[in-house]
């Protein structure tokens, strides 16, 4: 009974260290996308801003495609 009980307690051991491992893995992803997703933003407003400053009326991004 107690070499079950090891068994089982090295199993939990072993999922919480993974679980804990992936947690990381997660939060460093979500920082990341955040950091990216305002880098994105803000290459959309400067791409956005060299349109207009080249004399386009409205930005190629914010038009309506010729079908609509």
């Amino acid at each position: 009974m107690t070499d079950r009980i090891t068994d089982l307690e090295e199993q939990v051991a072993y999922l919480t260290r993974t679980v804990d491992e992936l947690s990381e893995v997660i939060a460093r992803q979500d920082k990341l996308l955040d950091t990216l997703t305002r880098r994105l933003h803000m290459l959309m407003e400067r791409a956005a801003e060299q349109e207009l400053e080249a004399g386009g009326s409205v930005p190629l991004a914010d038009q309506k495609p010729p079908h609509w």
